[in-house]
């Protein structure tokens, strides 16, 4: 295997890796997760959050595997831009605190969104 393709499949462990700890943790706590996005305005909050952790496991297991690879970035893509908004608004926090560790979060997703974006472009042959 090449320095290259040992370094893709590294990346490949972490980021499905990540993922599929997150829809575990969903999973596990979904009660508390569920009263923390209804807090947040989230409509239908326990499903979203059941719903949501079902993203994760099938976008980090496609990611993590290479089984249908594509669809699980797509998968975390679109969980992860509407999360995001919905979960992570820094700009509607008053607090200083909370805004500063919301905007952290936020911008953490929008680089995951951004380096699988890249790895699309790259699987689709760009």
């Amino acid at each position: 295997m090449s320095f290259a393709g040992i370094l893709f499949l590294l990346g490949r462990l972490i980021l499905g890796g990540y993922f599929i700890m997150n829809a575990i943790t969903h999973f596990k706590h979904n009660a508390m997760l569920a009263g923390y996005a209804k807090a947040k305005g989230v409509p239908m909050a326990a499903p979203g959050v059941f719903i949501t952790g079902l993203m994760m496991l099938f976008g980090g297991l496609g990611v993590l595997v290479g089984f249908f690879m594509i669809p699980g970035m797509w998968l975390l893509v679109a969980f992860l831009i509407p999360t995001s908004i919905y979960m992570h608004a820094f700009w509607k926090e008053k607090d200083a605190t909370a805004r500063m560790n919301e905007r952290i979060a936020f911008m953490k997703n929008m680089a995951i969104v951004g380096a699988l974006l890249m790895m699309l472009a790259l699987g689709m042959g760009f």
